[in-house]
């Protein structure tokens, strides 16, 4: 994986206002993971994509994290502030291509979920069933190989529980706790959304202080972005100064 300079971010930021957020978080894989064609990000799991996601995130905005959460008994808002290494799994470096569960007199064979499972359920609209079904190889009672369509729910739920165990990554959640009425939560930290939503607001800012270098000195914008943001900062300080 590669830094991505100023110009690449904000060239990613504006194809992705008007993509899905899961094209978003592969378009921003492909440019920093050269090495690793667009195919295959496509098809690495959740987990996997995710974890990617966080060391560019990390190289970019560094390892700290900021956000907020509201409190959904009282409506307390809460400041969070926690490190990258606070919600990064552990995970096989390897990918497990065909995954297996057996429960009871059943058996079940399944990959887990990638990218390409989520832009097709969100394109066809279906429920989360439809995601799980998409992921499921074979099914197996006592030998005899059954319909994935009629995979009983106590099973279904069996091979959900151990997907997440084989990628945490794909699913994190923060144990949160009000400060003002005590109450207790589970809080799903969603990499792709909260990253983009950093990258929209840094290009915003990026574009700005863009107009008022160009405005000011007549320098174009490739020559602007190639500053340090510390360069940047010290001339617009001299214009406001």
């Amino acid at each position: 994986m590669r830094a991505l300079s100023a110009g690449e971010l904000l060239t990613v930021w504006e194809q992705g206002l008007m993509q899905q957020p899961v094209q978003r978080a592969l378009a921003l894989l492909t440019v920093a993971c050269q090495d690793i064609s667009p195919s295959q990000l496509a098809q690495l799991s959740i987990g996997r994509r995710d974890g990617l996601l966080l060391t560019l995130r990390e190289g970019i905005f560094g390892s700290q994290i900021q956000s907020i959460a509201t409190c959904s008994k009282c409506g307390e808002r809460l400041e969070l502030t926690f490190d990258v290494a606070d919600i990064r799994t552990t995970t096989s470096t390897e990918p497990l291509e065909i995954c297996s569960v057996q429960v009871d007199s059943w058996e079940v064979e399944f990959r887990l979920p990638n990218s390409l499972d989520l832009i097709a359920i969100t394109s066809a609209d279906t429920s989360q069933s439809a995601l799980l079904e998409r992921c499921l190889l074979q099914v197996r009672e006592r030998e005899e190989i059954q319909p994935i369509a009629q995979l009983p729910t106590q099973i279904a739920s069996a091979v959900v529980t151990q997907m997440a165990k084989l990628d945490p990554q794909a699913d994190v959640q923060l144990n949160l706790c009000c400060p003002a009425c005590s109450h207790q939560w589970l809080s799903t930290f969603d990499i792709v959304s909260f990253f983009w939503s950093e990258i929209h607001a840094w290009a915003i800012r990026t574009l700005r202080e863009v107009h008022i270098l160009a405005s000011t000195y007549g320098w174009g914008e490739a020559e602007i972005l190639t500053m340090s943001p510390y360069r940047r900062r010290l001339y617009l300080e001299m214009i406001g100064g």
